[in-house]
């Protein structure tokens, strides 16, 4: 019989990784009597002697948690255990040493909480050790197959939608264009979704290539029409006119995603004559309270996950179908990014608005 089970968030922070650890915890405790222990900052908690690890209290887990942004285990996106960077420079092999602690730890079987990157680094873990493993999808980007929501979706989306809302009246006032950048490594969901909540004029996501020439050509269209001012929004993976990625390098060596929203503007401010200003949310999608969606997500997740491990069904991932919560294999799961579907409901609903994906 199960008896411990370990729960870590891992990858990107979003809103909803708390309830999914308020209800891991509920549900073990009160269905199976089990002590869940929180592994804090991911696997780095493994890879500390001793392991940094909380027995968690389901006392202490009261609602007021599941109002919480973050993750109060902490979390890392940085690290592949497998190659894992050393202060020389060097690349080490410390997948062993997690194995380990977990021996050490004693658990019966892990939760983890993350995206696609982390499920593929838990499952080769997973995989090599023997130790049973299920996976909860949690991702602003939306982007994991096999489940219509990941926990922390709706927040982001929400974020993004309310940035429209407090963007379009000041573009009105100063006869503005007005560019937000959001997130979306590998999928446009994000843009999307808020571009449609938020009544946007322009969406453009990596799915769909766009010719800036078309978006200008929108902006003046609006203009013939009398309007004064023209919302737009890119997923930050979006390639510039030129065909380019925009990255950022930061300290350490690492780039990521960020500038196209300033790359588009400046285009579009060339062609059009248009005054714009630009907007980059960041990591405000990921943090502040989450969503009522992204709780119900969270614990339905949690308590699914649990019911998971009970009957001893391992190597599979939680997911939302048709408004039921079900199980599919882990693997089949990371195996690709679930991308907007070009032909899909969205898109269909934004061509159907007038908005502009940039391909005509």
């Amino acid at each position: 019989m199960t008896k411990r089970v370990g729960l870590l968030t891992s990858g990107g922070d979003c809103g909803g990784l708390n309830a999914v650890i308020r209800a891991v915890t509920l549900r073990a405790a009160s269905a199976y009597g089990w002590e869940v222990l929180g592994i804090r900052n991911g696997l780095m908690g493994l890879l500390r002697q001793p392991p940094d690890t909380e027995s968690l209290n389901p006392a202490k887990l009261d609602a007021a948690l599941m109002r919480l942004g973050g993750t109060v285990l902490g979390t890392t996106n940085k690290g592949d255990p497998f190659a894992f960077p050393m202060p020389d420079g060097s690349l080490r092999d410390r997948s062993q040493e997690i194995i380990d602690a977990c021996h050490a730890i004693r658990l019966d079987a892990l939760i983890g909480i993350g995206g696609d990157g982390s499920f593929a680094i838990l499952r080769r873990l997973a995989q090599q050790s023997g130790l049973p493993l299920v996976g909860i999808p949690k991702t602003i980007d939306n982007d994991v197959r096999d489940t219509e929501a990941s926990v922390g979706y709706d927040t982001a989306v929400a974020v993004a939608t309310e940035a429209l809302d407090r963007l379009q009246p000041t573009a009105a006032s100063h006869d503005r264009v007005m560019v937000l950048e959001v997130m979306g490594r590998d999928a446009g969901h994000i843009a999307i979704a808020a571009g449609i909540a938020g009544g946007a004029d322009i969406v453009l996501i990596p799915e769909i290539p766009y010719r800036i020439a078309a978006v200008a050509a929108h902006i003046d269209r609006l203009r013939r029409g009398g309007r004064n001012f023209a919302l737009v929004v890119v997923a930050e993976s979006v390639r510039d006119p030129a065909g380019g990625l925009v990255l950022r390098q930061h300290p350490g060596g690492q780039k990521s995603y960020g500038g196209i929203g300033a790359a588009l503007a400046d285009a579009i401010g060339r062609l059009t004559g248009a005054e714009t200003r630009v907007t980059v949310l960041g990591h405000l999608q990921r943090g502040g309270q989450p969503t009522a969606g992204d709780r119900v997500i969270a614990s339905a997740f949690g308590v699914y996950a649990v019911d998971l491990v009970a009957a001893g069904r391992f190597d599979r991932m939680v997911a939302w179908q048709n408004r039921r919560v079900v199980d599919v294999p882990l693997g089949a799961s990371i195996a690709t990014p679930a991308c907007v579907d070009p032909d899909g409901a969205l898109v269909r609903t934004a061509r159907g608005l007038g908005i502009c994906l940039g391909d005509a």
